[in-house]
């Protein structure tokens, strides 16, 4: 069983950056596929950035393309999700998740995996 927990959330200015941080804990021997979506009130949970348990294939939602990026550190069992250039419209709450199963080869950001969850970071990006 993997247990993802995140941390790093917080308040930044328009244009600012953060980097959220995702700690897998568990039976971390295991590989598996990391994904970082958000959801904002009233509207559904999306995927933002996800990743094959291999790391080569990384997949990002249109809204974050070349602002966004995921980053490893295996020793630390962390994957991190670097956000910059910042928007009012990124606030949401962050959430992590992992994938160990058949499917962890696939970067596919589809809710509709076997995704363990995390509990949540918010993000609130306003001036």
């Amino acid at each position: 069983q993997l247990h993802p927990a995140e941390s790093g959330g917080g308040w930044v200015q328009p244009g600012g950056s953060l980097r959220l941080a995702c700690e897998v804990a568990g039976d971390t021997s295991r590989t598996y596929a990391i994904g970082w979506f958000r959801q904002a009130p009233g509207w559904l949970r999306e995927g933002v950035a996800c990743q094959s348990s291999s790391g080569t294939t990384t997949s990002f939602g249109d809204a974050v393309k070349g602002r966004f990026a995921i980053s490893k550190d295996n020793a630390k069992n962390t994957v991190y999700l670097q956000m910059n250039s910042l928007k009012p419209e990124d606030s949401a709450i962050y959430y992590c998740a992992v994938d160990g199963s058949m499917d962890k080869n696939s970067a596919r950001c589809g809710l509709n995996r076997n995704w363990t969850w995390g509990r949540g970071t918010q993000v609130t990006v306003s001036s």
